[in-house]
C-alpha cells in the first residue's frame, strides 16, 4: 500500500488504488492498471502510477519509466486478449486537453478500422512552411532543460 504522502485524499484514482479491485489487470510496486469503467471498446484499460502525480509535468524519470513499462505490458496483453486492428495510447493534461481525473494515467484503447473513436484531427490540417516550423522548433528548444 502507499504511504499518506503518496496518496491524495480527494483523488478517485488514489482511492481506487487502495481498494481490492476485481477489475485490476496489473500491478507492481510503482504502477497499477484497471479496466476503465467506460468501455467504448472492450479492453479499454487505464495505467497509473501508485504515487499521486497530477499530470505529465509532475512526473519524475523513474515514475514515467515505470508507467511506460507497465503500459507496454498492458498494451501487449490487450492486443492478445481482444485482437484489435490497432491500439491507441493517450494521455491528457489539464482542462484544455480534457483531463478528467487529476492523477496521471495512460489510456490503452483497442481500436478497429473505421470505429470513429479518437479522431486526432477533426478536419484537414495544413502543413506550415518550413520557416514557420523551424521557428517553432527554436522556440521549443529554448525551453528544454
Amino acid at each position: 500500500m502507499t504511504s499518506p504522502s503518496e496518496t491524495a485524499v480527494d483523488c478517485a484514482f488514489c482511492t481506487w488504488r487502495e481498494q481490492q479491485s476485481r477489475t485490476r489487470v496489473y500491478e507492481d510496486a510503482d504502477t497499477f492498471a484497471e479496466i476503465d469503467p467506460r468501455q467504448p471498446h472492450q479492453g479499454h484499460v487505464l495505467v497509473m502510477p501508485v504515487r499521486h502525480v497530477e499530470n505529465v509535468f509532475a512526473l519524475n524519470a523513474a515514475t514515467s519509466a515505470a508507467v511506460m513499462q507497465a503500459t507496454v505490458k498492458v498494451a501487449d496483453a490487450v492486443r492478445h486478449a481482444f485482437a484489435p486492428d490497432g491500439l491507441s495510447l493517450w494521455q491528457s493534461n489539464g482542462p484544455g486537453a480534457g483531463q478528467e481525473v487529476l492523477h496521471f494515467h495512460m489510456h490503452v484503447m483497442p481500436r478497429w478500422t473505421g470505429d470513429g473513436l479518437l479522431r486526432v484531427y477533426p478536419r484537414r490540417v495544413e502543413t506550415p512552411e518550413i520557416d514557420v516550423r523551424v521557428a517553432m522548433a527554436e522556440q521549443v528548444r529554448r525551453h528544454l532543460t
